[in-house]
Order: C-alpha cells, then structure tokens, then sequence
C-alpha cells in the first residue's frame, strides 16, 4: 500500500506552533510564515476516520493552488509557493472572524432554511416559488461567525458591522471580492463541464492589507453539480448529480455508521481505500481538466521533510 500522511509532527527551522485540524497540519514558522500540509486524513460525520486516503492531500494542495494562481489578479492571496506537493507555504495574515460564504443554487442548508418557511438568509432575502437546486437570479452572500462550539453560526451583514467583527470599509471589499471570485470559479467550472453551487471563502490582513487565505474551490469547500443533466435533473424534482466525498458518507451509512453515539467506524479494507484514493483522483482531473501526476509515495514523510526545510532556508 502506499503511503499516506496521516500524522505529522516536523520540526522545521524556526518553527513556533503546530496546529492539527482536521485535515491540515499548520506550522508557524517565525511568526511571519505558515507552512500548511495538506494531509491524507479524511473525516466525514465530524470523525476523522482510521485510515488515510493515499494522494488525496496531494489532490486538494494542488486543485488549492491551481485556484489560488487562476484568482490573484482580483485578490492578493497568502500562497508563496507550494515546495511539495501536499505543502503550501505561505504568509501569515490575522484571520477576519467571519467566513464569507456564497451561494449560486438553493441547496443545503439554504434549502432547509427555505424548506421551513424562511424566506431570509442572514437578512438576504430569497424570493418566493423557488424548488430545490434552482438557481438564484444573483448569488447570495451568506457569511457565518465561528461560535466557541465550533459550530459555523448564520450571521448578516448589518450585525458583522455593528457587533464591530469587520469594520464596514473592509467588508465592502470582502464582499467584492467574494463575488469577484466566485464569478471567476463558476467559469473555469463551466470550462469543464461543472457547476460551482457554493462555496466559502476566508480572507485575513497582513500590513493592513486584506488577503485571501486558506484553501479556494476544492471539494471540501464547495460544492460542484455536473453540468450536464442538471435542467432535466431539476425538472423532474431529481437529485442532482455532485462531485463530491458523499460517496464516502454514503458508505460509512451502508455500513452502519453516521457519527452517532454507541457506532463505530466500518473496517475500511485496502480495496476501499484505494477505490476512495481514485475518486480524489478522478475529482483531480475533473475540476482542472489535467492529468494528475502522482507523486513520489514511498517515504512521504522523508520527502516532505526535506522539500520545506530547503525551501525555507531560502525564506532567510
């Protein structure tokens, strides 16, 4: 089996912190610099299953890096270089409190609002007579706040500014380039055949300057329908068609488990895993219509070791 990153613990010239999320190990080098690595775990019902997806940190860095370059002439981002195929390394910005999200289509947790008789979402308006993934006439800016809990909170505009979150000169400019973005991403996703339903964007200041951080259009944080189908689809009240990891949610739920209390996770054999790691792989080439070229998988951990810590010894 190959191998796949499901722990790091480096230490990398003048490193400060590590910070373990869920999928990434962040690094702060110096206080100036991030080197964020995009590991092979993969979590699905908020549970980080047992075994790591080989290439799939791979898939997600690069798609992110793809998208970071394609935008950087709307908005400044934090990426200065990705020296490994699962790294990228980066600036280190104050993060803004509040998660710009954007939503092309009624679905989700648009929906569910609507569904329940909302015709609000975080003061927008959405208008009357809509069924599920149809489009809106104008995407809807959503943001969210992140609660002590972890939980992402529904948030609007007039209370981000008046709670003093973002001060309204700079939230004039996120929303800008939020929808600047997300025209962007809609049609390179259009190029291939995709459907950019929503997304989230994260911005942060350095030198007060507002940059776009973290990762952009990978799918796990947006969502994509294909494109072809999608009228018939909608039409016949179907569900769409998504590019996304449900197909991991949906084996974890035929075989008995949905995070609840009391279940536990399936035994994930090598030939699932490996099923698991050629999706990450097929998302690869459908989103950026490129081949995807494996890297090295022999010793990861050795090769990305030695791929930052050159890299930042550049930085000095």
């Amino acid at each position: 089996m190959e191998n796949a990153i499901v722990k790091s613990n480096f230490k990398f010239p003048g490193q400060k912190s590590l910070y373990t999320g869920k999928v990434r190990d962040v690094y702060n080098i110096d206080n100036k610099y991030l080197v964020m690595i995009v590991s092979d775990r993969i979590s699905a019902f908020d549970v980080v299953l047992p075994k790591g997806i080989p290439y799939k940190g791979q898939v997600l860095n690069q798609i992110a890096g793809k998208f970071l370059d394609a935008t950087a002439d709307i908005v400044p981002n934090w990426k200065i270089d990705m020296p490994d195929p699962m790294v990228t390394v980066g600036h280190i910005c104050e993060p803004f409190k509040v998660e710009m999200v954007i939503r092309g289509y009624l679905t989700g947790h648009a929906w569910r609002e609507y569904k329940s008789g909302k015709r609000q979402l975080c003061g927008v308006p959405m208008p009357d007579g809509m069924k599920e993934n149809q489009r809106f006439d104008q995407p809807l800016i959503t943001p969210t706040t992140k609660a002590d809990q972890g939980h992402d909170l529904d948030i609007s505009r007039e209370e981000i500014i008046s709670q003093g979150l973002v001060s309204e000169e700079d939230y004039i400019l996120l929303e800008k380039y939020t929808r600047e973005l997300f025209k962007r991403g809609t049609e390179m996703a259009d190029k291939m055949g995709l459907i950019l339903v929503d997304t989230k964007y994260e911005f942060g200041k350095k030198d007060g300057k507002i940059y776009l951080i973290d990762e952009i259009h990978t799918p796990d944080s947006s969502r994509y329908f294909y494109k072809e189908g999608y009228l018939e689809r909608l039409e016949k009240g179907e569900e769409q068609k998504q590019l996304s990891k449900e197909f991991v949610r949906q084996w974890l739920i035929a075989n008995g488990f949905q995070g609840k209390e009391g279940q536990s996770v399936p035994e994930m054999s090598e030939e699932f895993v490996a099923s698991v790691s050629e999706r990450y792989i097929e998302l690869f080439e459908q989103i950026t219509g490129e081949k995807f070229q494996k890297a090295d998988a022999h010793n990861v951990s050795a090769r990305i070791e030695k791929n930052v810590t050159e890299f930042l010894n550049t930085l000095k």
